[in-house]
């Protein structure tokens, strides 16, 4: 298995990845339904803000996560924000998703990260038990605002 941060040329991994978030999460509403155009992708891979990373194994993702790099005001650092972290079911309990973290954590110390935020649902045990292993849990309440 490799670890890659997915390049503007690793649209078909993108793509990939974007099916196992859908099983994963059980969402084919979110993730299939309206699939971006190449160049929206493209240019989304392109950019040094937005992060993905996938789980290869003999050319098929196994699992990979997707991140935001968020620059600061009250101080010259980054945080990161996983969004989504997934591992395909036949592949689960092989240690994919800390692998994917722990190269986040590489990452993220080469553009000055100062944390790295993630959220769970509360019946997400599994995810729950991954990031208590990684740091300190806060309960926060999350809001949805749409325009």
């Amino acid at each position: 298995m490799k670890l890659l941060r997915l390049k503007s040329t690793d649209l078909h991994h993108l793509r990939q990845l974007n099916e196992v978030f859908s099983d994963a999460f059980e969402d084919p509403e979110t993730h299939l339904t309206r699939k971006p155009n190449d160049l929206y992708l493209k240019n989304l891979l392109l950019k040094q803000d937005f992060i993905a990373l996938a789980a290869i194994e003999d050319g098929k993702v196994l699992g990979g996560l997707v991140a935001y790099v968020l620059e600061k005001y009250e101080q010259e650092r980054n945080e990161i924000y996983i969004y989504d972290l997934a591992v395909a079911e036949p592949f689960r309990r092989r240690g994919i998703a800390k692998s994917l973290i722990q190269y986040l954590k590489e990452l993220a110390k080469e553009i000055n990260v100062w944390v790295i935020f993630v959220q769970a649902d509360k019946e997400d045990t599994p995810a729950i038990r991954l990031y208590e292993s990684y740091g300190k849990k806060e309960a926060p309440l999350h809001f949805d605002i749409f325009p």
